[in-house]
């Protein structure tokens, strides 16, 4: 089996069973913002309104737990507003759904925590990979935190949470799922070392333009998101539910009404939605072309396998996206698209990791 780590960088390790865990830590992640999705989706989040780190892994065991939950959810904005009509067998409903979100986040903590002490405790992990992994630890960590400050902005005074809390909760979601897959791939392939007699299966100059082609369209699909997350915390895809026109017009009358413009880009639900759109045309074009050329350009087949795969997932991913709408953001249809991103944020850092190996 190969290794990774020399002498100078600290013990060495099997690189399969490290790359394997932080696989599994992603594959957790990539659940969790399914199971993120639904929570949204169900209007679940604000159901718990206690955060427990040790105890609250456990959902009531008795009927007073239940009342005394279901009494603390009644003072919220969210009951008095919009869910008055629940009795407590509906609040055990959307209660699973959010109870299951934080389970499934602290399970991601053991499934990652523990193995690192093993590796770490063993003397198998590099020396030069350690920081590293703390710092997923600590985002990961952070992302908890981030998730419970969403959910403060909606005990307060509204009936929601901030949308801007939503989309760095769900930003950071996507960062640490690209971390975990990218240090997962470093680990187990890294980038060989250069010999003056190696040559490479793609020239220099065209190599660092796909290079190029695949970070400009990870940045076009990063906005998408953003404003994805937007649209999802402001509910602005239950309008307009037409495509490519808003309703019979390409542009909605209500874009422009908030002032200043910029403001109108992140407050004005028609805009939001107006922006996502267009956002996602820009980058599904842009991940088309990255495809493309990276198809074009190289003779590796695993390269080409990975320009397939995200071309065809980009096209999955833009249908998906329009049958939401179209359908006014029915569960399935809007987990499934969410899903989608993440698929697309992996196969762009496994892309990407590859062109990097291919490098002269």
């Amino acid at each position: 089996m190969p290794i990774v780590g020399t002498a100078a960088h600290g013990p060495a390790v099997a690189p399969r069973a490290v790359a394997i865990w932080l696989f599994c830590s992603a594959a957790m992640v990539f659940a969790m913002a399914v199971i993120g999705a639904i929570t949204r989706l169900t209007e679940s989040g604000l159901s718990m309104v206690e955060w427990r780190p040790l105890i609250g892994a456990l959902p009531p065991l008795s009927e007073a737990e239940w009342q005394r939950v279901f009494q603390l959810y009644q003072a919220t904005p969210e009951y008095q507003h919009k869910h008055y009509w629940m009795g407590i067998d509906d609040f055990k409903t959307i209660f699973f759904w959010e109870w299951l979100h934080r389970l499934w986040g602290r399970l991601i903590g053991v499934v990652y925590l523990v193995p690192l002490a093993w590796f770490w405790a063993s003397g198998t992990l590099p020396t030069d990979l350690r920081p590293r992994l703390l710092g997923l630890l600590a985002l990961g960590a952070l992302q908890g935190l981030m998730g419970w400050y969403m959910v403060m902005s909606g005990l307060v005074d509204r009936p929601s949470v901030s949308h801007y809390r939503l989309a760095l909760h769900l930003g950071l979601a996507f960062i640490l799922f690209a971390l975990l897959i990218s240090t997962a791939l470093a680990v187990l392939h890294p980038k060989p070392v250069r010999t003056a007699g190696r040559r490479s299966l793609v020239p220099a100059p065209t190599q660092s333009r796909l290079l190029g082609w695949l970070l400009a369209a990870a940045g076009l699909l990063g906005l998408t998101i953003v404003w994805g997350a937007f649209v999802a915390g402001m509910d602005a895809g239950l309008i307009y539910n037409t495509w490519p026109l808003m309703g019979n017009r390409w542009l909605a009358p209500e874009i422009g009404a908030v002032t200043p413009l910029w403001l109108d880009a992140v407050e004005n639900h028609a805009t939001v939605q107006f922006v996502h759109r267009w956002l996602a045309v820009l980058a599904g074009a842009g991940l088309l072309a990255a495809a493309a050329a990276v198809w074009r350009a190289t003779t590796d087949a695993c390269s080409r396998r990975l320009a397939l795969a995200l071309g065809t997932m980009t096209l999955v991913q833009i249908a998906l996206g329009i049958a939401t709408l179209l359908y006014s953001v029915p569960i399935v249809l809007a987990a499934l698209h969410q899903a989608g991103a993440f698929a697309l944020v992996g196969l762009l850092v496994g892309l990407h990791h590859r062109q990097s190996r291919l490098a002269p």
